[in-house]
């Protein structure tokens, strides 16, 4: 039997690991598709934008009519940046890039409607609407919040929007599950934007999950690879015709680096420009540093003037982000613009058909507005041209740039794109932070030639370390942007500068504030724990940083009771508890262990009180007269005298027996005094959605019956309803007697991490961070809870203010 019942235990894990390796590859496949949808319609409606609005440039050259031209771009970049705004407004958390959002998803915060699929659909459509609509903004952040929801929704086989699909499929019901598939759609989002594997599960490590195991990194590798191959077969099929070449690997391809082979002298990079890279890691991270200053002030000066207000004045800013872009951008490319000449070298036949490909593409992506022939409009090369053809011009051309055209739009790109980040259209700060970037390298790298005579610079290369010093000064990333920018580059050997460029721009805009996305988190408010504490935060212990207001329940508790607890209360778990009424007598004389509980719940007792008429009032709203006669009895009763002896009231006070058998005075009710401080024997955990689940299923007894009569339901049942459980607030509790009694015993967790009260909180932080907490009970040395720890009082503020408690009471 035994042998028997092994064998099946083994089929059955290796069925569950089967099926996750198929839905790991399926969430790949499918975020190569969204890219690919993104991809194709935003190249489609740039394309018709730029050529209607070019054409009509060319003519109005010589007619006179340049404001004509003006008002076309308006009229397409107004609308699509309307269409954005509007799916914005139907699923708010739309908005951004999602970067944040998903980065606290995988710290273990759930925030609300961040993985739908009406998020996805919103997001996908609408950033391809604000990229074409010419904002500064880039596609590649919303890609990973896409992929993010393809992993969190794909497994589910079921959906809000679609509730009529209903498929019977048992597994991955649970957060944790839930959680590993978001982390491997997360990075097959990076995958898909930059053609960056390697990278994207780096990212997925780095920056998202907060909760990491051995297993999870081989298949979040998979599913990354899986999506850049799907995006490179059918844009490879799509855009060149040959089908199974694997020519465009992401969304983002910076194309070859190599130095002409006309020009002995070049190099890619040598020993001596590590010194100008280390400078612009230093000045990356200052403008990375300012960058995300002036945003955060945006952001701030937003939640307090703009979103109060009614949803079309988000709308309204958008468009007038728009409008300022879009005239920025045109009279800058008619007026700012110098003629420089064209580049008259050209690649020989031996290289490689990439390196054609992306010869020809720079080539064809030049402007030449208001310049004679064989010279270009610099200004008008950069701002008329989608983004990614500016990168490539900026890493690629070998025609020059002036220094004045580069300072400009790098002035000019930098204001729009802090301006832009945080209005209502689906956004990502990736290539705009590149295109800022590149500017400024291929700046130093025109100055280091023109006045230092430095011959030997590779202008493309500068470009490309210009772009990382500043993108890692705004995001602060360091291992997976490294892999990422290499893996986009094809050259290794470009590995060592960009990695000493990151770190120096990550150290030097540490100094001044945090990344942009850790901000955006900050200002939402959002409990996300960082990696460690700091070290003086040892001298907390967790009775320092504890709830001690606890709200809990007995092993058998009265409906009436569990209904009020959930009624009046938002906790998402609750200790299951006896009370330990042998010790009261020590208790009050002062036995050391026992009387931790009265040390750590004297300051409660107001607060308590106030938790206890509110219950009360809630349980008049109890569809039943019986519990509404035993509200308002229990309301009339007078409490007695503060003055009177504690000790004389809790000798002669008579007790009603084991509260298993009669629970009618749970913690719903108003204690006296010395029940509050009653030691509480602690014997196990229990989740909100498993009591909401137990009285939506009628699962009870009633007082003449042993709890053996008691209704069981399977873990299949009791997660039937993930992972939207209904609220207390929604249940038909019309059927239910209110004096029946629920055994929460078979569904609490018996045995959940705990900790003693004299715990350092370092120990406290890495238990959370490893084992992906969400409550962690205080438990003394005989067994009685005495308080409760979630992520809140682990939060750096939170720490803070203890600290700063700790230090005036020495």
């Amino acid at each position: 039997y035994f042998f028997f019942f092994n064998t099946l235990s083994k089929q059955k894990a290796q069925r569950y690991e089967a099926v996750k390796w198929v839905l790991v590859f399926a969430i790949g496949v499918c975020t190569g598709l969204v890219g690919l949808f993104v991809d194709f319609f935003v190249r489609l409606f740039t394309q018709l934008k730029f050529r209607v609005v070019q054409s009509s440039v060319e003519e109005c050259t010589e007619k006179g009519c340049l404001a004509l031209s003006l008002l076309e771009l308006l009229g397409f970049n107004l609308t699509f940046v309307f269409l954005a705004s509007l799916l914005v407004l139907i699923q708010p958390v739309a908005a951004g890039s999602g970067i944040p959002e998903i980065k606290c998803y995988l710290n273990g915060v759930k925030v609300p409607g961040v993985v739908r699929l009406r998020t996805v659909v919103c997001k996908a459509v609408g950033v391809l609407f604000s990229v074409a609509g010419g904002l500064f903004v880039g596609k590649e952040g919303p890609m990973i919040h896409s992929g993010a929801v393809v992993g969190a929704g794909l497994p589910q086989f079921q959906s809000i929007s679609l509730r009529k699909i209903q498929f019977n499929f048992p597994y991955f019901r649970s957060d944790r599950d839930k959680r590993d598939f978001v982390s491997a759609g997360a990075a097959a989002g990076v995958a898909a934007a930059f053609g960056a594997p390697i990278g994207g599960t780096l990212f997925s490590l780095e920056e998202g999950s907060s909760f990491w195991n051995q297993g999870l990194t081989w298949k979040v590798l998979f599913c990354s690879m899986a999506a850049t191959f799907t995006l490179n077969f059918f844009r490879s099929g799509i855009q060149f015709g040959s089908w199974g070449s694997f020519q465009l690997p992401g969304l983002l391809n910076f194309g070859e680096f190599k130095c002409s082979e006309s020009d002995k002298k070049c190099h890619l990079w040598t020993a001596v420009d590590l010194g100008f890279f280390i400078l612009m890691g230093i000045v990356g991270g200052l403008l990375g540093a300012t960058f995300n200053c002036l945003n955060k002030r945006l952001a701030k000066y937003r939640m307090r003037n703009v979103h109060p207000k009614p949803k079309l004045v988000r709308v309204l800013e958008s468009l007038l982000v728009s409008l300022t872009t879009t005239v920025v951008v045109f009279v800058a490319s008619m007026v700012l613009g110098e003629c420089r000449q064209m580049s008259s070298s050209r690649h020989s036949g031996n290289d490689t058909l990439s390196l054609q490909d992306i010869s020809e593409d720079v080539n064809s992506s030049i402007k030449t507005f208001f310049c004679p022939n064989e010279t270009y409009n610099d200004m008008a090369t950069l701002f008329f041209n989608p983004q990614e053809s500016a990168i490539l011009q900026l890493f690629h051309q070998d025609g020059t740039f002036s220094p004045v055209t580069l300072s400009l739009f790098f002035l000019l790109y930098f204001l729009l794109s802090c301006w832009t980040y945080g209005i209502s259209v689906p956004s990502g700060l990736f290539v705009p932070s590149l295109l800022c970037g590149a500017a400024f390298g291929r700046l130093v790298a025109n100055l280091l030639k023109s006045y230092i005579g430095l011959d030997h610079i590779y202008s493309g290369t500068f470009a490309l370390i210009g772009a990382a010093a500043f993108l890692g000064g705004v995001v602060r990333m360091t291992i997976s942007l490294t892999v990422i920018l290499i893996e986009s580059t094809n050259e290794i050997t470009y590995g060592l500068p960009i990695m000493i460029t990151l770190m120096v721009a990550k150290w030097t805009g540490d100094f001044f504030n945090k990344g942009i996305y850790d901000i955006h988190v900050n200002l939402r408010g959002v409990p996300l724990l960082e990696w460690e504490t700091g070290v003086e935060m040892d001298k907390l212990r967790a009775s320092d940083i504890m709830e001690p207001n606890l709200t809990y329940v007995y092993p058998h508790t009265r409906i009436q009771s569990l209904v009020s607890i959930l009624r009046t209360t938002v906790h998402h778990a609750f200790p299951v508890v006896t009370e330990n009424r042998g010790n009261e007598r020590e208790f009050m004389k002062g036995n050391q262990l026992i009387s931790n509980n009265i040390k750590f719940k004297k300051s409660s007792i107001l607060t308590r009180a106030g938790e206890q008429r509110k219950r009360s009032q809630s349980m008049k709203s109890y569809p039943s007269s019986e519990l509404r006669n035993m509200c308002d009895e229990h309301i009339a009763t007078e409490e007695p005298p503060e003055k009177e002896d504690l000790l004389q009231q809790m000798l002669e006070r008579r007790y009603t027996p084991y509260p298993n058998l009669y629970p009618d005075q749970s913690p719903s009710e108003e204690w006296t005094m010395e029940e509050r401080f009653r030691p509480l024997t602690f014997h196990g955990l229990i989740l909100r959605s498993q009591l909401v689940t137990l009285l939506d299923r009628g699962v009870c007894y009633s007082e003449s019956q042993s709890s053996a009569s008691q209704p069981r339901l399977s873990h299949a049942e009791m997660s039937e309803d993930y992972p939207r459980y209904p609220d207390i607030h929604d249940l038909d509790l019309t059927l239910l007697n209110p004096r029946m009694i629920v055994d929460v015993t078979p569904y609490m967790n018996p045995s959940p991490f705990t900790v003693s009260p004299n715990t350092h909180v370092s120990q406290v932080f890495n238990l959370f961070r490893t084992m992906g907490l969400r409550h962690l009970p205080v438990v003394n040395a005989v067994g009685e809870v005495v308080g409760i720890i979630t992520r809140h009082n682990l939060t750096h503020e939170f720490l803070q203010a203890r600290l700063r408690q700790h230090y005036q009471t020495i």
